[in-house]
């Protein structure tokens, strides 16, 4: 009987490794099977669940192992979101008004599974949406429709912390907020118009009116100084000053004179009076 004890432990070994082999194989099956691990991505929460009750505990981002059947995990977006809201609504002195907001917000990442508990996924049509209706309606009911085109800031700013006040209540954290437009009727749109125009009128007329005041305050101005100084000059003249006058008149006459009277045909005197005064004076 031919023995072989290098052939029988070879065959022991390629019976083994393919035990294992097989064994490793159900293993992975297993594993990618039942998958007891999970991947939260960035801004994402992930909430636990055994046997479908919430549990305390809130993923953060990164892989977290979790027991296969008994466990399973929820994502829940925590990133900052954007919500479009229109309303109708009327101001205090009953004008219609259309409104269009936006506000941005986010889940507090720590209380994803309170979230989840109490509103789910749905929290935007569940939570947002009314609260943005109230308190818009709700603001918009204390200002006059003028004043809500005048006060935007104001009004934007109490909306917003309702809102913050409103929602946090349920979890949701508000970054920002702002009025995207107001729309009133076309009547009270063509009344505001109108205003406006008359507003712009009375202070174009205003103006003209300041100007021609500052024109006549000016022109008084400029003749009470020209009235003023003729009376000093006259304060100043007298027979002296007249009489040099003269003189110096007849001097610029004798400078300019060519030496030659003015023919005169009838019996006319020559023009010249007290010239030869004036060469006297001037020799």
């Amino acid at each position: 009987m031919d023995n072989d004890p290098m052939g029988e432990i070879k065959s022991v070994l390629k019976k083994g490794q393919w035990r294992n082999l097989i064994i490793i194989t159900a293993l992975m099956v297993l594993l990618f099977a039942f998958k007891p691990w999970v991947q939260i991505g960035a801004g994402e929460r992930g909430v636990v669940q055994n046997f479908g009750a919430v549990q305390d505990k809130v993923l953060n981002e990164g892989i977290h192992f979790k027991i296969p059947i008994v466990q399973t995990v929820i994502l829940m977006d925590v990133k900052i979101q954007k919500a479009m809201t229109d309303a109708a609504s009327s101001s205090s002195d009953l004008q219609d008004v259309d409104l269009s907001v936006a506000l941005n917000y986010h889940i507090i990442p720590d209380k994803a599974n309170l979230v989840y508990q109490t509103i789910g996924v749905q929290f935007k049509e569940r939570i947002i949406d009314p609260a943005i209706q109230e308190v818009m309606k709700a603001v918009s009911a204390r200002y006059t429709a003028e004043e809500l085109i005048t006060k935007r800031p104001a009004v934007s700013t109490e909306m917003q912390q309702a809102l913050t006040s409103r929602l946090l209540a349920s979890n949701i954290s508000v970054d920002a907020f702002s009025i995207i437009s107001f729309s009133f009727s076309q009547t009270f749109t063509d009344a505001i118009e109108a205003k406006q125009t008359a507003e712009q009128n009375a202070l174009k007329a205003k103006r003209d009116l300041d100007r021609i005041r500052v024109e006549a305050e000016q022109t008084i101005a400029a003749a009470t100084a020209e009235a003023e100084a003729l009376r000093l000059q006259k304060m100043n003249i007298s027979p002296d000053l007249i009489e040099l006058r003269k003189i110096e008149a007849n001097l610029k006459a004798i400078d300019k004179w060519n030496g030659i009277l003015p023919e005169v045909t009838g019996a006319g005197a020559i023009p010249f009076i007290g010239v030869g005064d004036a060469i006297k004076n001037k020799r």
